[in-house]
């Protein structure tokens, strides 16, 4: 473990072996690090949520998962409800200056670039890409292995395995970063007409994935379906060019 003598480190936090915390950051009370975590400089994990009613005495926190990196200025917001965490999974990259909002969740293996803004509640599945500057509306669900440009704005939830720019636009879907994960030919086809079909079919989205899901076993495509089940704020939609398209590549 190194802990540089001008970071700042509050009672009740947990460290895990390995751990870095570099010069001038700020872990805060209710933090649990896990093993290899390294915190860069002027980054604050921890911190109180920016919500109006929030009580600073709340008993919450924020758990960071093993092998994550926290690079310069990037602020981590703790959970507004008392036994509540705002999580990070393991192996996550988050860039100089990104936000989490309070009660964010990240699965494993996320990147968030330069700048990008979470609002509270919101969830990004494993093996995402957020590009820079990208702002995420609050309650908002992000499916894993999707992509999301820079400086887009997200309102609407984003379904797995899609790219997605500019104003909630889906750009088609991320066939390459399938094949870099090993995903068979025979599962991204798949994939690929389960996306056709819910977004191409005329049927509302979520009509269409549980038909679709009812005759699909468990797996990748039945993970994709199985979202439309779910949230708040809607689903982002591509223009017509881009069901067609489904990504390019094939």
């Amino acid at each position: 473990m190194s802990i540089h003598a001008t970071a700042i480190i509050e009672d009740g936090v947990q460290l895990g072996a390995n751990c870095v915390v570099h010069a001038h950051a700020v872990i805060k009370r209710g933090s649990v690090l896990a093993e290899g975590v390294k915190v860069h400089e002027f980054a604050v994990v921890g911190g109180d949520p920016q919500y109006l009613k929030f009580d600073p005495a709340t008993d919450s926190g924020v758990r960071i998962g093993a092998g994550t990196v926290i690079r310069e200025h990037v602020t981590v917001n703790r959970a507004i409800h008392a036994g509540n965490f705002t999580i990070v999974g393991q192996r996550c990259f988050i860039m100089a200056n990104a936000h989490l909002g309070h009660d964010s969740l990240l699965g494993d293996d996320v990147v968030l670039a330069n700048n990008v803004m979470l609002a509270g509640h919101v969830e990004v599945g494993g093996n995402t890409f957020v590009g820079g500057g990208a702002g995420i509306h609050q309650f908002v669900r992000i499916g894993e292995g999707s992509m999301i440009g820079g400086l887009a704005r997200i309102t609407r939830d984003i379904a797995p395995f899609l790219i997605v720019a500019e104003r909630d636009e889906v750009s088609g879907f991320n066939v390459v970063g399938l094949k870099r994960r090993g995903f068979s030919r025979e599962t991204i086809a798949e994939l690929k007409a389960c996306y056709a079909a819910v977004f191409a079919g005329g049927d509302p989205r979520k009509l269409a994935a549980a038909r679709l899901a009812a005759g699909v076993q468990a797996g990748e495509s039945r993970r994709f379906l199985e979202f439309f089940a779910g949230g708040k704020r809607g689903f982002s939609r591509p223009a017509a060019r881009a069901v067609a398209d489904s990504g390019g590549e094939s």
